[in-house]
């Protein structure tokens, strides 16, 4: 005999927000307690930040910059300073992503079976690589490169190796296998599989990841001269330090200008990728 059914159908109720037995749950609380415990532990006088005296001073000290240097010898200099932090952003992430790429394929398992002998030591390497930030590595770099944008160049190339060789090893990884065991069916060696069956599948995810290294390097390119590697943060640090304030909006207005450039066609160039 079926039971009848109720006119009806009972709602069920929202499940409850906090379960112990829910790992999640139990992360975003400790992830909360962190929060909290930051905000209480650090000095943090919003009080005197938000005053009135700190924002008459920093009216005043905005009030400085303009007008902006816009005289054409000074223009022409920043020119070519924009100019030479942007070849440094660019060849920076080339050799980074060369790189990336020859460190990837030992720091990645192409498949079940594989032995991956030297994944642990190369990520161990990778981890080193992206740990050290850019200004360190251009610091330790000024001392056998010499000033210049010589010596911002490789700091960009090291780091950003650390970082797009890890995303890498991690894009490989997760390539769909049916291609590439296909191939292994047929005897097909390892290296061939990859340019064939692997590479194609992920190059598309590869190359969007460069490209967004490169936004990100544009920016750091431009912070790098600041201890002497070339390019806008070069003039910019030489400037500021000279108290030569509309010189410096004029270098900030550049670096705006070529952040901006760089957004827009790396944007632009994804984009036109994933079609």
């Amino acid at each position: 005999m079926n039971k009848p059914r109720a006119a009806n159908p009972p709602y069920k109720l929202p499940p409850p927000l906090f379960d112990a037995r829910c790992k999640a749950c139990w992360f975003v609380a400790g992830l909360i307690a962190l929060v909290v415990a930051s905000f209480w532990s650090l000095d943090l006088q919003w009080a005197q930040f938000f005053s009135a005296d700190a924002a008459a001073s920093m009216g005043r000290f905005v009030g400085e910059f303009f007008p902006p240097d816009t005289s054409p010898a000074f223009l022409a200099k920043v020119a070519a300073a924009a100019w030479e932090t942007l070849a440094m952003s660019a060849l920076g992430t080339l050799l980074a992503a060369i790189a990336a790429l020859a460190l990837a394929l030992p720091a990645s398992r192409l498949h079940v079976h594989d032995a991956a002998w030297g994944r642990a030591p190369t990520r161990l390497l990778l981890n080193a690589l992206r740990s050290i930030p850019e200004l360190v590595w251009a610091a330790l770099l000024l001392i056998s490169a010499g000033l210049g944008p010589f010596a911002g160049t490789l700091a960009l190339a090291l780091h950003t190796a650390g970082v797009l060789g890890r995303l890498f090893a991690e894009a490989i990884e997760n390539a769909p296998s049916g291609p590439g065991d296909a191939l292994r069916a047929q005897g097909v060696g390892s290296g061939r599989v990859f340019l064939y069956a692997t590479l194609p599948q992920v190059l598309p995810q590869l190359l969007s990841y460069a490209l967004y290294r490169w936004e990100n390097n544009i920016r750091a390119a431009a912070v790098l001269g600041v201890v002497g590697a070339g390019g806008l943060g070069q003039l910019l640090a030489f400037h500021m330090g000279l108290f030569h304030m509309p010189k410096t909006a004029t270098v900030l207005g550049a670096m705006l200008l070529l952040v901006a450039f760089v957004d827009a066609a790396s944007l632009g160039a994804r984009r036109w990728m994933t079609r």
